[in-house]
């Protein structure tokens, strides 16, 4: 009788398959064991971030040439989206100003402003930086954004903020500004057309830039040396811009300064949820849309992981990078079939969604729900809403993200990379965002060539009796006179290898009774091509100089392809040594 075979465990592969779908599907970490105590933070969280989300939607809207109602339809869908496929527990993904920004810059290009066609193209524009994120995510293709360098981000960033800041001179001071690239010519115009300013139409905006700033930077110590609670505290002082769209439209609608004194005012908002979107696809438009679309693939994931990555880490919580280029993707394909444009996650609604308490990608949810409530029964209210009071609230948002701090460390501590920080600030304000970070970017590729093409090459000698070989320059050391021991602190490749040749047959020049080169090789973790061909010619020309190249502590990958090439057998296996010291007891040194 044939021994029965045992039964295949079904459930062995169930927790694998299950952490497969969980690291596709996060909610199912959260969701299906959600906490009682979870949901007062959720809870309060997704509201207080819909107070400060509803006035700023609106405003991100107008900056990106949009109806306003566009930024409401990109904070429900994409929130949802996010909430379900984010791995950032209290990232608050919708409208920012630099993706608003970037939005308009592309669009203003191919259609007019306000136009139906407009529209459409930011629809064209959300879907494809949606479809650009989810490849890279698939791919797992998300180091790519270590191109963005901090100093170069650092600096598109803040002259980013400027950009968008003097963008709204126009409402702030009642006058038609002609769009520009450069801030320059915008505020050379502004200067020389300011008598033209509606006076009400600059108080408005001034005294809604004060108040938001008293409301941001004044009244939480203010309530906090009152004795409340921090739990209140949060909630008042993001409440501004709340409170600042209730009193302008109060105000303008109370005192009818729409009609006779020149207020211009948001208008008509259509009510109800966001319609069905199909972006069109037409060859022409999508392909001049896709270098801004990878621009805002690039930027827009880099603005939403640091702070991301920031925010977890305080919890001691992990965040997926590739599995954030999907979410982000998903959300902002969400938000071209429901009427929105771009999105990402924003730093201060971030900070602000993590203070109140948000534990869950349901505080997201519960924001998308009130912003749906919005549109469908309070969009009327926003009729007399002040642009001024818009422009304001833009304004100050982004006054945090000038960052002077930044520059001045960059300077004490790396002249090039301070450079790439000035080149890329300098580019966004006078040729536009676009060219800006591109600029700052090819700045910092050709300063990082231009670094590295002269690497760091130090002669060493023995520290005492130890086997610690160091710098000559730097310590008393003993060396020996046929031996020129050199440490060169880079991985050679075909921009430093001219570099290396020269510096070394100046050593050996400079010292006629040499007789052995010793190149050691602890730092050079990798060796192209170009320099393989040079430290070829190289040991020929030692060679007929009467000198022998030896090598020390090279590297395991390093050598493997040293010896594929044929090179250590030219120079000889017994001329290669596992440590400085034993090549130097070899060559009688010590």
């Amino acid at each position: 009788m044939a021994t029965p075979k045992p039964l295949k465990d079904a459930g062995a592969s169930a927790p694998a398959s299950m952490a497969g779908l969980k690291r596709y599907l996060p909610f199912l970490d959260w969701l299906f064991h959600y906490r009682r105590q979870d949901l007062v933070g959720d809870v309060m969280a997704g509201i207080i971030v819909t107070i400060m989300l509803v006035p700023q939607s609106m405003a991100y809207a107008l900056l990106a040439g949009l109806p306003p109602q566009v930024g409401l339809y990109a904070s429900i869908v994409p929130l949802i989206i996010y909430g379900l496929l984010g791995t950032s527990r209290t990232l608050a993904v919708g409208p920012v100003a630099i993706m608003s920004l970037l939005t308009a810059a592309a669009i203003g290009q191919l259609a007019e402003t306000g136009s139906p066609d407009y529209v459409t193209l930011a629809l064209i524009l959300a879907l494809l930086l949606g479809g650009l994120q989810i490849l890279m995510g698939l791919f797992r293709v998300g180091f790519l954004v270590n191109f963005l360098s901090h100093p170069v981000l650092s600096g598109f960033t803040s002259a980013a903020a400027i950009v968008i800041g003097t963008s709204q001179l126009k409402h702030i001071m009642g006058i038609s500004i002609p769009s520009t690239e450069s801030v320059f010519e915008l505020l050379r115009y502004a200067f020389e057309h300011a008598a033209e300013s509606n006076v009400l139409v600059l108080g408005i905006g001034l005294g809604s830039v004060a108040i938001l700033f008293y409301f941001k930077d004044a009244l939480g110590g203010q309530l906090k040396r009152l004795g409340l609670a921090d739990a209140l505290i949060v909630p008042i002082t993001r409440g501004g811009p709340l409170v600042l769209v209730i009193l302008g439209t109060v105000l303008v609608w109370g005192l009818q300064l729409d009609q006779i004194a020149g207020v211009k005012v948001v208008g008509s908002i259509p009510a109800g949820l966001p319609p069905l979107t199909v972006p069109t696809f037409d060859w022409a438009r999508w392909q001049a849309l896709f270098p801004t679309a990878i621009t805002l693939a690039f930027v827009g994931f880099m603005e939403s992981i640091s702070v991301a990555k920031s925010l977890a880490s305080k919890r001691r919580q992990k965040v997926d990078a590739d599995q954030e280029l999907l979410a982000l993707g998903a959300a902002n394909v969400g938000a071209a079939f429901t009427g929105g444009y771009p999105v990402t996650g924003g730093f201060s609604r971030s900070v602000v969604n993590f203070t109140a308490g948000a534990n869950t990608g349901l505080a997201s949810m519960i924001t998308a729900g009130l912003i749906a409530l919005t549109v469908i029964f309070l969009t009327p209210i926003f009729y007399f809403l002040p642009q001024a009071v818009l422009a304001a609230i833009v304004i100050v948002a982004v006054s945090t993200l000038v960052d002077l701090k930044t520059p001045r460390h960059v300077w004490h501590y790396n002249k090039a990379d301070a450079a790439a920080w000035l080149i890329t600030f300098v580019a966004v304000l006078a040729v536009g965002v676009e060219t800006g970070i591109i600029v700052g970017v090819i700045a910092t590729v050709v300063l990082y060539l231009w670094r590295t093409s002269r690497p760091h090459i130090a002669i060493v000698g023995q520290v005492g009796t130890t086997e610690t070989y160091r710098n000559v320059l730097r310590h008393e050391v003993k060396t020996c006179p046929h031996v020129v021991a050199v440490r060169v602190d880079a991985s050679l490749y075909f921009a430093n290898t001219k570099y290396l040749e020269d510096t070394l047959l100046r050593v050996i020049a400079e010292r006629p009774d040499v007789k052995h080169l010793l190149l050691i090789g602890s730092a050079i973790n990798f060796i192209d091509f170009s320099a393989l061909e040079t430290l070829e010619s190289l040991r020929q020309e030692l060679r007929d100089a009467g000198v022998q190249l030896h090598l020390a502590e090279i590297k395991g990958p390093v050598m493997d392809r040293l010896k594929t090439s044929g090179f250590i057998e030219r120079i000889g296996l017994n001329r290669v040594y596992l440590s400085t010291h034993e090549a130097m007891k070899s060559l009688a040194c010590v």
